[in-house]
């Protein structure tokens, strides 16, 4: 069972392959903001992908695009609810301008 570390919380959790990290994330009791429902209509669960991107589906032309309104976006940037998870992953949430 694919497993994602949360740096900044100093968290491991276990999900389901295919599964994304909001809903990982979600089903773990923890809370990751995402405004628009996870339906990639905003960028409030932006996520930074630190190790194991290979483990990530694709990045969508939707998610680039909405990426581009996250504060603090690096090339290593995507969204919780859109990146799902094939493997191992670090992610570190990156804090929110207000």
């Amino acid at each position: 069972m694919p497993r994602i570390r949360i740096k900044d919380r100093d968290t491991i959790i276990e999900c389901k392959e295919g599964k994304s990290i909001l809903h990982a994330i979600l089903d773990a009791g923890m809370e990751l903001e995402h405004a628009c429902g996870g339906v990639c209509a905003c960028s409030t669960c932006h996520v930074i992908v630190e190790e194991g991107d290979e483990h990530l589906s694709e990045k969508s032309f939707d998610e680039d695009d909405r990426l581009d309104m996250a504060e603090g976006v690096t090339l290593r940037s995507r969204l919780g609810c859109q990146a799902k998870v094939h493997g191992d992953v670090t992610i570190r949430i990156p804090d929110k301008p207000y």
